[in-house]
């Protein structure tokens, strides 16, 4: 039997339209932004390409999506690689889904994309190396580093972050193993460092090694997996976020046994650090500094723009610096860390609908600047070295404080994004946002 001219024609098309629809979703997913998102531009661009219904299932390496036009459907499965966060790609698809109109050409979508793939990075390699040493540095001065430790945080994250920008670009070796490898390289170089700096006579005494270790392999912190597996476990989505937080576990437990592995050799235990003791209006100014330069070079790593970077790091810093504060006065750590992503969420909402930005990207370097590294990684030591009370303190001081950061992004996206919180959104009817009249008028005034 020869089947209908027009069904193969209605498959043929739907076939064209499903792949251009699924290399969005793919490469979206690749680019390191959440589940939800993903399925949305997918949506908003399937509705274009005059698809009347998507179902998509997104993993860390999957997308599975089922199209139907025409009284036809489709089932297609793309896979991708572990995701690389280039926070210039999600914005150049977001932004191609906004612009998508009715009367789209799967033809059309796939040249955009394509440009999208061409775009090099916006920074090269030093650069990313330069931003990774100033966000380690800065953390090692919000949490008390003197200037020593500051200035060997600093060097030290730098040879970490050009080790692993080196290795996995000429030898292609496992994510995990060049993971590892970049956090020893960094530990061995902070220890080093240390030492020489205790030789020179003006430097502070103390043990430099002690203090400030930890803040030295915080760029290998998986930032944008562990907070997008917050946000899509928020939404029930399990597949999307148990596979998102067992890859940020497992990057997490690699950059832990590299630097565990130079801190064994040594003897090293991380210790706390207790206050500086600066005037209040010098200790201001610094944590103003530090919390800036803290996630505008986190923003860097992640290749943001400049333009959202400095949205990011403006947005950090009005919320960590209030939170250190009152985590000096004496408040609930749980509540500092809700309240400071609380802030970040909402002022990523506000921000992002007027330059027409994921807020993902903006939201994301202002977190990290709180996230509890040191506690974290003395747990990790602790239960290594076979110390259960000391892993259980420590790990519930780092736990509560993750928790209490994600609970303040989920509050915020609950409050400002309606679909977000639909259980099953319609995929194919997303709703307008303020976003797409902002790119609308850029157009205009570009034509005129």
């Amino acid at each position: 039997m020869t089947a209908d001219p027009h069904a193969r024609e209605a498959s043929a098309v739907l076939a064209e339209k499903s792949d251009a629809v699924c290399r969005m979703g793919a490469l979206m997913l690749g680019a390191g932004t959440g589940s939800f998102r993903v399925k949305a531009a997918m949506g908003r661009v399937a509705a274009a390409l005059g698809i009347d219904q998507l179902e998509a299932q997104v993993s860390l390496t999957e997308v599975v999506a089922t199209t139907r036009a025409d009284g036809t459907f489709r089932t297609q499965v793309t896979e991708i690689g572990p995701p690389v966060v280039n926070a210039d790609r999600i914005r150049a698809l977001l932004r191609i889904s906004l612009r998508a109109r009715p009367g789209l050409e799967a033809a059309d979508l796939q040249r955009q994309l394509d440009r999208v793939v061409a775009r090099p990075p916006l920074f090269p390699p030093l650069a990313v190396v330069a931003g990774a040493a100033a966000a380690c540095a800065a953390f090692a001065f919000l949490n008390n580093g003197r200037w020593p430790e500051v200035l060997a945080a600093g060097i030290a994250a730098a040879l970490g972050k050009g080790t692993q920008l080196a290795v996995h670009r000429r030898f292609r070796l496992n994510q995990l193993a060049v993971i590892a490898l970049a956090a020893a390289v960094a530990s061995l170089a902070y220890l080093l460092g240390a030492g020489l700096l205790q030789l020179v006579p003006w430097v502070p005494g103390g043990p430099l090694h002690e203090a400030a270790f930890t803040s030295a392999v915080l760029f290998l912190v998986p930032g944008f997996p562990l907070l997008t597996a917050a946000l899509d476990l928020a939404r029930f989505d399990f597949g999307a976020g148990i596979s998102r937080l067992l890859y940020a576990t497992m990057i997490t437990l690699a950059a832990a046994l590299g630097a565990w592995v130079v801190a064994s050799v040594f003897g090293l235990t991380p210790a706390e650090i207790p206050p500086l003791g600066l005037p209040p209006a010098v200790l201001l100014g610094c944590r103003l500094l530090a919390s800036f330069v803290g996630v505008f070079g986190f923003a860097v790593t992640f290749n943001t723009p400049p333009k959202i970077a400095a949205a990011a790091a403006a947005i950090g810093t009005l919320a960590n610096v209030p939170r250190l504060f009152a985590l000096d006065a004496g408040a609930n750590v749980l509540l500092c860390a809700t309240a400071g992503t609380l802030a970040v969420g909402l002022l990523a909402a506000w921000i992002s609908q007027h330059l027409a930005s994921p807020r993902i990207i903006l939201s994301v370097p202002a977190v990290l600047i709180m996230i509890p590294g040191a506690s974290t990684y003395r747990a990790l030591v602790a239960m290594i070295n076979g110390d259960p009370i000391g892993a259980l303190a420590n790990g519930s001081t780092g736990l509560g404080v993750l928790l209490g950061l994600a609970t303040g992004l989920v509050i915020a996206r609950m409050l400002t994004d309606p679909a977000w919180i639909s259980p099953t959104p319609q995929w194919t009817r997303m709703p307008h946002t303020h976003a797409q009249d902002v790119l609308a008028a850029r157009e205009r005034r570009a034509a005129e």
